[in-house]
């Protein structure tokens, strides 16, 4: 099983593209397999026939044990097989969520036996204390959510039969002296974890419980943004997004300060001097952040062409380490979704990540006047090992600038 991400520990086979038997040729495409990140191709480097294959479809196994051996036809491979590490099949993955119903009964009449009236009281129609009633009679009862303690039984020793249920009627009682049952069952599903879960757990755990967060928040007004951005849309070619905007300001914003765009490595404190920006995206399965590199140098029309390829590229599960490592800073925006604001889990070893709300139209107040105005709020979570509140602060204060007036982005 190859390692083919830096934070891999497992991989689950998606799909064989050989069977034993097959002849394989150096290059040619083996298997499908679901890193943590992302599902990626594994060419074989060798030829020779695929004598064995360690790890079924859907199956998950370590890094570094038996995925497959190839071969020369009719080789003896007993001493590799007992001698390696193959995935057990027990550690086989389910396929299908595993489906549980708990069995639902009929709630019976609470009432205590002082406020009970005869017609409503609770008893056996047996001597040793047990109900006795038909299965069909006691499906219907269910059903129609009768009290077969309250049905007297016209079969056998007092036996409560089909026509006794049908023919029940409750004896009347007011509101207080009678609750009448209630049918409802409990259900749920259990799906394995995936690789990518299980990564996004163990990572944003450490990060959450390691690193002390705290939290600044502030209102931008985004007039200037909103008209900017419809001026830029009628002229370029790639159409601009507010989040476009945002990750622009944003590289802009950390290049004045650089303490932000740092990293918490235990003994010492690295200050990136190149600005690379994580873009959290979410697919099926969790969460992906590819990253926009020297996002300070690029343009407006360049981030965004790169962060609808990644995102496209993360739908499909076509994204590679290349895209995905080497940030130093993120943002998460969540404001298409009506989101108003969010606090968000700093994604190591980022020092810092932004939490980006929606666009709300609300009064403000502008040269002593309320007026009409357009409003976005934006988190800033810091890791307080590096960053202090007044970086924090400073760095929102330039940010909140960049984007209440864009030009100052092209100085």
């Amino acid at each position: 099983m190859p390692k083919l991400s830096d934070t891999m520990s497992e991989g689950v086979v998606a799909k064989w593209h050989k069977k034993v038997g097959d002849k394989v040729k150096s290059g040619d495409l083996l298997a499908e397999i679901e890193t943590d990140k992302a599902t990626m191709d594994f060419e074989s480097f060798q030829d020779g026939e695929l004598l064995y294959i360690g790890v079924q479809e859907g199956q998950n196994a370590p890094v570094e044990s038996i995925l497959a051996i190839l071969g020369k036809s009719g080789e003896d491979i007993t001493a590799l097989i007992e001698g390696g590490s193959a995935a057990k099949p027990a550690e086989k993955a389910e396929q299908k969520p595993i489906e549980k119903e708990a069995k639902s009964e009929p709630i019976q009449n609470n009432a205590s036996k002082q406020d009970a009236t005869p017609a409503t009281k609770v008893e056996s129609n047996s001597n040793d204390g047990r109900l006795k009633a038909s299965p069909l009679a006691k499906k219907i009862a269910q059903d129609l959510g009768v009290d077969l303690t309250q049905v007297q039984g016209s079969g056998d020793g007092g036996r409560v039969i089909k026509k006794d249920v049908e023919n029940f009627t409750p004896a009347a009682s007011s509101p207080s002296e009678f609750t009448p049952s209630v049918i409802g069952q409990e259900a749920f599903t259990e799906e394995p974890v995936s690789q990518m879960r299980k990564v996004i757990a163990r990572r944003l755990a450490e990060s959450k419980f390691t690193a002390p967060h705290f939290y600044l928040i502030t209102e931008i007004d985004m007039d200037n943004a909103i008209a900017a951005r419809k001026v830029l849309n009628e002229k370029a070619e790639v159409k601009i997004s507010f989040n476009d905007l945002v990750v622009k300001a944003t590289a802009a914003a950390l290049r004045k300060h650089p303490k932000i765009n740092s990293s918490w490595l235990g003994d010492k404190i690295r200050y990136n001097q190149h600005i690379n920006i994580g873009i959290a995206m979410a697919v099926e399965e969790g969460l992906l952040v590819p990253v926009v590199r020297s996002a300070d140098h690029k343009s407006l029309t360049q981030i965004s062409a790169e962060v609808k390829n990644f995102s496209q590229k993360a739908k499909s599960k076509k994204l590679q380490p290349t895209d995905w490592e080497g940030n130093t800073f993120t943002i998460s925006n969540l404001g298409m979704f009506d989101i108003d604001a969010f606090t968000a889990i700093i994604n190591p070893p980022d020092a810092c990540i932004l939490a980006i709300g929606s666009i709300q139209a609300k009064p403000v107040v502008k040269n002593g006047a309320v007026v009409a105005g357009n409003v976005m709020k934006v988190t800033l979570s810091c890791d307080h090992r590096v960053v202090d509140g007044v970086i924090g602060a400073e760095f929102l204060q330039t940010l909140k600038a960049y984007l209440e007036n864009p030009v100052l982005i092209l100085m």
